[in-house]
């Protein structure tokens, strides 16, 4: 599907989906609740839709409410010898330690680019804590097989804290305690949303407040049944809210500064590029503004990139975002799918140096472009083509389904011609 996006002012207030990071942790803690959950404002995209099949596979009990509401009655007991994973890396790393929970031989199974992302970084640990891994040399699928034990193990945090997340939740149902050692531990906020999603539900994981290299994790706890309503996600509201930056003024509802996304950072970057920005309890208004280059380590917020990028290509001189190591296993390369893309918009986009890239603002030119079936980088260039005489093409733009299905409609529902 492609969709043809113009110069356009905005003005006017959106509601993003929920966050779909906190959708897929209460989704499978309710698999291991005991009892009936009740999760509400529930954004039913991709990657939320796949962690529904993993827990029904897994043997939960879930009923639609409504379009935005799921019952989950918990209970780890696989009806299939198959998790489908879909396209979500969260929802791979995340069921494979709660998988291998169980004592029969479950394979993990993912398609599109999912396949050529790395999963090794599970491997030895797991084994490590007692279970049988069969693997297609560190990619999908995988079978593991259980129970998974407690102990003593480390695990490298440099790639993803995807991993981390699925040992931090698996590992409270363990017969054994658990201490878990992690190595160059990155979006470390999205620990913090795992730890809190565990308490929540009952559990607590134990480390020193602002040290992400040793977690103990007492064995043979319980989780227990809640009804909770899912944030807001910060990651879709960042591409509204620099839409605003760049082309009027854009209020997001429904979304906190205090929450623990690591994606609230972009309130941050906002701010060092100069865009009017009031903070309400639960709603953020942007408008634009003269932009000023700025410089931003959005290393341990990865999934900002592409909305910076429009954010920098709008802005007076040449901005500089760090953390371009953390793009490479993406849903597509995005460094330099970014590189790539805002190129044929008239961009400079520079990531020659390591770990850095260098953006330089300008006109956005017409072009047709390419999402590369990557989710942001579609919101990304939608962004800044608003700022476009002509037109700009995005093509496979039905790739926003993964995590904001609606966000084309939204955005067009803002826009002022």
């Amino acid at each position: 599907m492609d969709k043809y996006v113009s110069a356009g002012s905005v003005k006017g207030i959106i509601t993003p989906p929920s966050s779909k990071s906190y959708a897929q942790r209460a989704i499978a803690l309710s698999l291991l609740a005991e009892g009936r959950s009740i999760l509400r404002n529930i954004e039913f995209c991709k990657d939320t839709r796949s962690a529904v099949s993993c827990i029904e596979a897994l043997g939960a009990k879930v009923e639609h409410l409504d379009d935005s509401t799921l019952a989950i009655v918990g209970g780890l007991n696989p009806t299939s010898n198959t998790l489908h994973v879909g396209e979500s890396g969260l929802a791979t790393r995340l069921f494979t330690p709660i998988a291998s929970l169980c004592h029969r031989p479950l394979t993990i199974q993912g398609e599109g680019t999912l396949l050529y992302r790395p999963m090794e970084m599970m491997i030895e640990p797991l084994r490590g804590l007692g279970v049988t891994v069969r693997d297609g040399g560190g990619y999908l699928p995988i079978e593991v097989q259980g129970p998974i034990h407690g102990g003593e193990i480390t695990v490298d945090g440099s790639v993803s804290s995807q991993f981390i997340t699925g040992l931090l939740l698996a590992l409270p149902l363990a017969e054994q305690d658990t201490t878990l050692h992690v190595t160059k531990a990155v979006s470390t906020p999205y620990i913090d949303m795992t730890i809190d999603t565990a308490r929540r539900f009952g559990v607590e994981i134990m480390h020193n407040e602002g040290d992400y290299t040793e977690f103990f994790i007492e064995g043979g706890q319980r989780y227990e049944a809640v009804d909770i309503e899912i944030e807001g996600d910060w990651s879709g509201a960042a591409t509204m809210l620099v839409a605003g930056a760049i082309a009027g003024e854009v209020t997001v509802k429904n979304i906190s500064t205090l929450s623990k996304q690591a994606d609230t950072a972009i309130c941050r970057a906002l701010e060092r590029a100069g865009a009017g920005i009031i903070i309400e309890q639960n709603a953020i208004t942007v408008s634009k503004r003269e932009l000023r280059a700025f410089e931003f380590d959005a290393t341990n917020a990865p999934d900002l990139f592409p909305a910076l990028a429009a954010l920098a290509a709008a802005a007076e001189g040449e901005s500089v975002i760090i953390g371009t190591d953390r793009l490479r296993h993406k849903e597509s390369d995005r460094a330099e799918t970014i590189r790539r893309e805002y190129e044929k918009m008239g961009i400079e986009v520079d990531i020659s140096e390591k770990n850095i890239m260098r953006i330089r603002g300008g006109e956005i030119r017409p072009a047709t472009t390419f999402s590369h079936n990557d989710h942001r980088i579609a919101m990304s260039i939608a962004a800044s083509a608003l700022r476009c005489k002509e037109v700009v093409t995005i093509e496979a733009a039905e790739c926003v389904e993964k995590s904001y299905p609606t966000f084309f409609e939204d955005l067009e529902s803002i826009i002022v011609r």
